[in-house]
């Protein structure tokens, strides 16, 4: 089992860059493939981006992609979303996940049911 922590949200205007941070405890953390979701206030949860176990194989949501990137540092159980030239639409909370099962496809990677454990969330506003 895996324990996931995020950090790193806040407050920026648009056009601005944040980057977030997801801490994993327990299980060794190079097992697992990774994903970042985001669900504003009301809305259903969506899919940001995804990561192999590796880190070389990765996807992205559309309305993202070209502007988020998603690394991981294994050495520091870690996986970042790196987010830049924000918008107000890109307001969520935002998740990170683990998924346990050792085969990953970019399609199935982006659906929530994929993954096993879930963090708390950390709040991302961008103001116009």
């Amino acid at each position: 089992q895996v324990q996931l922590v995020e950090s790193g949200g806040g407050l920026v205007q648009a056009g601005g860059s944040l980057r977030l941070s997801c801490v994993a405890s327990g299980r060794t953390f190079s097992d697992y493939s990774v994903g970042w979701f985001r669900q504003p206030t009301g809305k259903e949860r969506e899919f940001v981006a995804a990561a192999n176990w590796s880190g070389r194989s990765t996807v992205y949501g559309a309305s993202v992609k070209g502007r988020f990137t998603i690394s991981r540092d294994d050495a520091k159980n870690t996986v970042y979303l790196q987010m830049n030239r924000l918008k107000p639409e890109d307001t969520a909370v935002y998740f990170c996940a683990a998924d346990e099962d050792a085969l990953w496809e970019g399609s199935t990677a982006m659906l929530t049911v994929t993954y096993d454990y879930w963090g708390q969330g950390t709040q991302v506003t961008v103001s116009s």
